[in-house]
Formats: C-alpha cells, sequence, structure tokens
C-alpha cells in the first residue's frame, strides 16, 4: 500500500500543469538535440541547466530527465534516416534502420523505435519504482564510515568510467578535486587558489565548467569533422508496425526492456552498453541471424528499447546512494546541488515529493514522446537539413547567454571560454 500511495503522490505533483509543462519542454528539447548529430544528452543538459535555477527544484528535474530520455529516442531518427548516430547509444540502430531507410521502410523502422522507447521506459518506470525505496531505506543506516566509502566508490567510479590509461583518468579526478575546493574556505575564511580574482572566491561555478567542456567543446570538436549528411529520399509512409513486424518485435522490445534496466543501473553501463547488449543477444538467440545487418526490424526493436529502459536505471545509484554512474547523472547530480538538495538515502523521506514526481513524470514524459514524436517525425527531417555552420554559431551563442544569465558575470563567460578550450585540448589529445 505504501507504494500505491507514493505513487499518487508522485502523480499528484508530476500532473500539475507546470510540472507537465516542464516535462513537455523536456522531451521536446531532448528529441530535437537527440535528433541533431553531435550533441548528445550531456551537451543538451549542459546548454539547458542555466534554465533551471529560476524554477522549483521539482520541475527543473523533470525537465532534465525528460531531457535525457527525450534525447535517447531522438538518436533513432538520425540514424535510421541518415546513416548518423545522433548520440552514442543510436550507435547500433544504424546498422538495420538506415538499411530498412533504403529499403523503403523508414516509417516501420520510426514507428517501432518510438513504440518501443514507450514500453521499454514504462517498463523501466515501473522497475526503478519497486526497486528504490528499499535501496534507500537500506542506505538510511549509512553513516561516517559507508559516507567515506562511498566518496571513494564515486572516484573509483570515476577512473572505471574513463577511457585509456588509467594515469589519465586519475591525473583528472585529481584537476577535479582541486578546481572543487577553489575559494573561500568553509572554516577558516581564507582565500584558496583565487590568484586575486575576486570572482573566484565563491569557487569555481559548475555552470561555466560544465558548459564550456560539453557545449564549447563539442562545437570546437564537429567543427573539425566534415559530415556529409545524405537523408534517405524514401518518402517516410506507413509509421504503425504491420502484424508480422509486431510479431518479429515483441520478444526483443520485453528482453530490451528488462537487460537495459539493470545494465543502466551499472557504473558505466548506461545506455550505449544496453543497446549493444541488447543487439548481441537478439542476433545470438535468433533463427535467422544472417538478416542482422540487412534491415530486419529486431535489430531496431531491442537497441532502441534497451536503451531507453537504461535512462530509467541510471536513476537508481543518483537518487539511492548520491553517485552518478555516467556523464549525464554527474549534471543531474550538480544541478540538484545547486537547487539545494543533496541526492542520496535521505532524499526519499525528506522530499518525497520529489522523489516521486520524478520517478512518475517519466510516464507522463514517455507518454508523451509517443505522442509527439509519430507527428513530427517530417519537421525532424527538416531539422536534419540545417547546415552546420549555421547550427554551430547558434549553440555558442546559447551557451553565453545562459552562462551570463546565471550571476549577470561576464568573468563566468570567460572562465567558460577558457575551460571550452581546455576541453577541446583535452579530449583532442585523450
Amino acid at each position: 500500500m505504501d507504494t500505491v500511495s507514493n505513487l499518487l503522490l508522485g502523480f499528484s505533483v508530476a500532473l500539475q500543469p507546470m510540472n507537465v509543462l516542464f516535462c513537455f519542454v523536456g522531451v521536446l528539447f531532448g528529441t530535437l538535440i537527440g535528433v541533431l548529430p553531435g550533441i548528445g544528452p550531456m551537451g543538451a543538459i549542459a546548454l539547458l541547466l542555466p534554465s533551471t535555477f529560476y524554477v522549483p527544484p521539482v520541475s527543473a528535474l523533470i525537465m532534465l530527465a525528460g531531457i535525457y530520455y527525450g534525447a535517447m529516442y531522438g538518436g533513432s531518427t538520425t540514424s535510421i534516416l541518415v546513416n548518423i548516430p545522433g548520440e552514442s547509444a543510436s550507435v547500433v540502430t544504424c546498422i538495420d534502420g538506415y538499411q530498412m531507410a533504403k529499403q523503403g521502410r523508414a516509417g516501420p523502422a520510426l514507428g517501432i523505435a518510438a513504440i518501443g522507447s514507450f514500453i521499454a521506459g514504462g517498463v523501466g518506470v515501473v522497475l526503478l519504482g519497486l526497486v528504490a525505496p528499499p535501496l534507500a531505506t537500506f542506505a538510511l543506516r549509512f553513516g561516517p564510515p559507508e559516507y567515506f566509502s562511498l566518496m571513494f566508490l564515486g572516484l573509483t567510479v570515476l577512473v572505471y568510467l574513463a577511457n585509456g590509461p588509467t594515469i589519465k583518468a586519475l591525473i583528472m579526478a585529481a584537476v577535479g578535486l582541486v578546481l572543487g575546493i577553489v575559494g573561500t574556505d568553509a572554516i577558516t575564511g581564507r582565500s584558496r587558489f583565487t590568484f586575486g580574482i575576486l570572482e573566484l572566491n565563491d569557487g569555481v561555478g559548475i555552470v561555466p565548467v560544465v558548459m564550456g567542456v560539453f557545449g564549447i567543446a563539442e562545437v570546437l570538436l564537429n567543427v573539425e569533422v566534415i559530415v556529409r549528411k545524405k537523408i534517405t529520399d524514401a518518402k517516410i509512409t506507413g509509421l504503425l508496425p504491420t502484424r508480422q513486424d509486431w510479431a518479429d518485435s515483441v520478444g526483443p522490445i520485453a528482453r530490451g526492456s528488462i537487460l537495459g534496466f539493470f545494465l543502466g543501473i551499472l557504473p558505466g553501463g548506461g545506455a550505449l552498453l544496453s543497446s549493444f547488449a541488447s543487439y548481441a543477444l537478439e542476433k545470438k538467440i535468433s533463427k535467422h541471424p544472417e538478416r542482422f545487418g540487412q534491415g530486419t526490424i529486431e535489430g531496431v526493436a531491442g537497441p532502441e528499447s534497451a536503451n531507453n529502459s537504461a535512462t530509467a536505471g541510471a536513476f537508481i545509484p543518483l537518487l539511492t546512494f548520491g553517485i552518478p554512474n555516467n556523464g549525464v547523472m554527474a549534471l543531474i547530480l550538480g544541478a540538484l546541488i545547486i537547487q539545494g538538495l543533496t541526492p542520496g538515502p535521505l532524499l526519499m523521506k525528506e522530499r518525497p515529493d520529489l522523489f516521486w514526481a520524478v520517478i512518475t513524470s517519466m510516464y507522463v514524459g514517455n507518454a508523451l514522446l509517443l505522442i509527439l514524436n509519430l507527428p513530427l517525425i517530417g519537421l525532424w527531417v527538416r531539422v536534419l537539413k540545417i547546415p552546420y555552420p549555421m547550427l554551430f554559431p547558434l549553440i555558442i551563442l546559447f551557451c553565453i547567454i545562459g552562462v551570463y544569465s546565471v550571476n549577470n558575470s561576464v568573468a563566468e563567460v570567460w572562465f567558460m571560454i577558457v575551460f571550452g578550450v581546455v576541453g577541446y585540448l583535452l579530449k583532442k589529445f585523450e
């Protein structure tokens, strides 16, 4: 009965008009960013992070969550129509999705991606509601030793998530810790590493860092890459899958939903690993594995379901232990801290309205995704035709406006530019 009453509390908050509006804005912008190659959910959240500072925490978190799972769906449109993944988790969808489009079956491919994402999102949210409360209750017993262990685990996860040599990951973790102690010491009142710059007395703001590293740096990297977009000329018709398509897709959607959720919980697992694992599983158990790569609908249904379900699973470590298991969750963690909230076991006890509203808003958001995206596929095709030389200056403009609007500080705009150049060089040299 507690779960039912908590869900009712969550729906009573999530269905408030303002929260529904923010959920709508989140999934709409998330899908738009997912459609545009080279930005991804991290870039989307970084761009829109400043806009959440002036709204209630519940609405802010609902919108950020909507951006995340909206981008997971939006990436499939680009993969199917252009053969370029809008974000990393949609790489696998390119294999069979684009082949279906070339065969004149772009409609069913896009349709099953939308419907599979909706079903998987619902399954993921149900599992999230069942798994998170017991974990949060268990975590309430934590004392100082356990919290120290969690901090150590967080740093370990950071190193584990990094690609390349471990020594590079350790160096970057150390740089992050140094940036975290810049500013006025809370105990002694002395300034640390401010070098006489007054704007650093309050510390290095998360917004300039995030928008520099994930906004400016991504633009600089993408400017170097020449991407030739060839949108399939096939007319997009018949978005609803046929009866045979449904028969072929039911199993992959169910398996992808379960597999994606539990892989999404793991540090470093997330949507990318989930989509690859789902594709490999479907090919392994298929009676006709030779059809994979030739335009089989199972190769779209399984991975798309898995990556959407993984987004729900990723919230479990964040909401119950306060540990982000991927980069997107780290940004959402920063947004919560800026709002004066501490993610972790006490969040469910102190702010049950926020905890359950976020969970139930995912039901609402996935329904909005299904309603929105099937009719708007024609619009997303037009968006794909926007030339990159027009798109990238707009992204930089949004970054500058977003950073300046937080504290009306020109210095923070310069910090963002510095972190953008540093982030570009760090990614360039791995």
